[in-house]
Formats: structure tokens, C-alpha cells, sequence
């Protein structure tokens, strides 16, 4: 058997505010915008660059419950674990983008890891992960 994640939501204020900022402070992909007329809605879904099969569903709150979730999906814990192959390259990328950080890089067992915000202040880690050693 194999399973995977598709799309993890993040609810949002605005589609074009978040698009904004996942496609360009974070060098995201746009993989879909589509408006879904039924709902009133659009499916939009983002992406890191070269990732595989998890994606970014961007979701307008459309209540006031949701509403109050905005920026603070998981009660102040860190939300997503962004991975990449150069942490350097993209902590710099961010930083010089606007994103605010508010935790520095830490050189951790698992990898180089730093802590960012979302544009509505869902928390991020930005990681490196170590290379796990080859038996030998």
C-alpha cells in the first residue's frame, strides 16, 4: 500500500494576497487558480519548487470561525516544515523578500533549521536536513 498527502489548507484572508506572497517572497509555484462558481470560491494551489506530491491549497475563510483562525492554524506552534537542499540560499532568498524570522538559524541533529511567518503569522520551519550516513 502506498499513501501520501496531496494538499495541506491553509485558510487565508485574501487569494491574491497569499498568491502574492507564496509565489513571490517564497518563490512558490502557481499551480492552480480556478473559480468555482457554485461556491463562490476559487481553488487555488501553490507550491514549492520541485516538490513532489504535497502542495499548498490556499482557502479563503469564508466564516467567522474560520476567519479566527487566520495566522494561527495550529495555536502558535510551528505549522509546516518547508524542506530544502540549500538552506543558506533560501534563508537569504526569504530574508531579502521581506519574510520575517523569528526564530535565527540553529544548526540542530536533524539539520539547519530557522523559523519563519507566513504572511498572517502561521509559524514555518525553513529546514536543511542532514544527510543521513550510508552503512557501510
Amino acid at each position: 500500500m502506498k499513501q501520501s498527502l496531496g494538499l495541506v489548507s491553509v485558510v487565508v484572508k485574501d487569494y491574491d494576497e497569499a498568491i502574492d506572497f507564496y509565489t513571490e517572497s517564497l518563490g512558490f509555484e502557481l499551480v492552480e487558480d480556478t473559480f468555482v462558481p457554485e461556491q463562490n470560491k476559487r481553488w487555488v494551489v501553490v507550491a514549492p519548487p520541485g516538490s513532489g506530491e504535497c502542495r499548498v491549497l490556499l482557502a479563503r475563510a469564508t466564516t467567522e470561525e474560520q476567519t479566527s483562525r487566520i495566522g494561527n492554524q495550529t495555536g502558535g506552534r510551528v505549522f509546516l516544515f518547508l524542506y530544502t537542499d540549500d538552506f543558506w540560499r533560501d534563508f537569504d532568498r526569504y530574508r531579502n523578500s521581506g519574510v520575517i524570522f523569528v526564530r535565527e538559524p540553529k544548526d540542530e541533529p536533524y539539520g539547519m533549521v530557522a523559523v519563519f511567518e507566513d504572511l498572517y503569522g502561521n509559524l514555518w520551519d525553513l529546514v536543511q536536513p542532514k544527510e543521513k550516513a550510508v552503512p557501510g
